[in-house]
């Protein structure tokens, strides 16, 4: 098993579909259902041997959540903070780098 390139609190961008957002949770492999999995296509299906990514996302039209392979993830900090709604329940704010957790976020995870 790998480490995971990305940590909560960075911000994303998909590889391939025209959404960004910010993780909130790591998974340090596929993690969810082997229907969820397969309602994939097989030419984009990931490999589940990686780590996944929980991320509030957001695209043109859309706030959501979305589950990510480790593969599909770019860097995007450089593109700013983003607008989905739950990140301030989560981050207390966008550093120009990445988002940083509350406090008391942070001690339920520990």
């Amino acid at each position: 098993m790998r480490s995971a390139q990305f940590a909560i609190g960075d911000v994303v961008r998909h590889r391939l579909f025209p959404f960004r957002g910010v993780v909130f949770d790591v998974d340090p492999q596929f993690a969810n259902t082997e229907e969820w999995y397969q309602s994939i296509p097989e030419r984009v299906r990931p490999h589940k041997d990686q780590p996944f990514y929980h991320v509030l996302a957001e695209n043109e039209q859309n706030y959501y959540t979305a589950y990510v392979s480790e593969q599909n993830l770019l860097p995007d900090a450089h593109n700013g903070p983003v607008g989905h709604p739950e990140a301030a329940a989560v981050f207390e704010g966008f550093d120009g780098a990445r988002y940083k957790v509350k406090p008391e976020i942070a001690s339920k995870a520990n």
